[in-house]
């Protein structure tokens, strides 16, 4: 059997010009963020942190609340799909999340003159949000029946996802328990070449979200086919695509081979 396009690549046009996007995005936010952008009167060069952190708390944000919407779906429907996409979100929120207080830290240092502080519910909530999402992860790797298993961690992704409010609103709701600073966004202090590069960040995140997304998923579908039909039955769906492409095959079923 002649292998074909389909079955020699696992990427599709739409991850590959993600990927494009990607090469050219992230040195071109490099050069806005670190050459072109100005520093902050009062932050200096820590300001240019910003242009990564915004943009990873925002999308940790939209992965985990995937996973939420993910996770109610999956109890309403029993649907694979949806458990699989609530599994690939969670993972690549839990990166983005850590990521967020690892930029926080570093922001924080030359700023607030601390790495972490206890008494900031802000940094306190977004942990206590890590560990949902890894709690979520920690479940998925726990031996049981697949149903039992995806029911177990919907319930704790639907619970992170609910977090995800008190997290966004908490320098708000305890102004007088935070050093964290109000949303860049809202203000009104961020304009000209500062702000584009913001929302530039936005853009090369939010890729990054969807190209890793698409991968995750595809990878994670394939998992639930073994689970279900075994591998044996994964590997004769694959050559039977390939026979819908040819028209023929040299293939024969395992019972058939004498």
């Amino acid at each position: 059997m002649q292998r074909t396009e389909k079955q020699e690549f696992t990427t599709s046009r739409g991850t590959r010009f993600m990927g494009i996007s990607l090469l050219l995005g992230i040195p071109t936010l490099l050069i806005f963020s670190f050459l072109l952008s100005p520093a902050d009167d009062n932050m200096n060069d820590a300001v240019r942190l910003i242009y990564v952190h915004v943009p990873l708390a925002i999308f940790a944000y939209v992965a985990i609340i995937t996973t939420g919407i993910g996770s109610v779906f999956y109890l309403w429907k029993k649907s694979r799909w949806w458990d699989t996409v609530a599994h690939a979100s969670a993972e690549i929120g839990l990166i983005f999340c850590g990521l967020v207080l690892v930029t926080g830290s570093i922001w924080g240092r030359p700023t607030w003159n601390t790495w972490w502080e206890w008494g900031d519910v802000r940094l306190v909530t977004t942990l206590v949000l890590f560990l949902m999402i890894l709690g979520y992860l920690a479940l998925r790797q726990v031996p049981a029946n697949p149903d039992l298993r995806a029911k177990r961690s919907s319930v704790v992704g639907i619970i992170a996802a609910v977090n995800i409010p008190i997290v966004n609103r908490s320098v708000e709701w305890w102004e007088n328990n935070t050093l964290h600073q109000k949303s860049s966004l809202t203000d009104g202090k961020l304009e000209n070449l500062t702000l584009f590069t913001l929302f530039l960040g936005f853009i090369i995140v939010g890729i990054s979200f969807l190209w890793l997304m698409t991968h995750r998923f595809r990878v994670g579908w394939l998992v639930t086919e073994i689970e279900t039909d075994g591998i044996e039955g994964v590997i004769e769906e694959r050559i039977n695509e390939g026979i819908s492409v040819d028209g023929n095959s040299n293939y024969q079923p395992k019972d058939e081979v004498q």
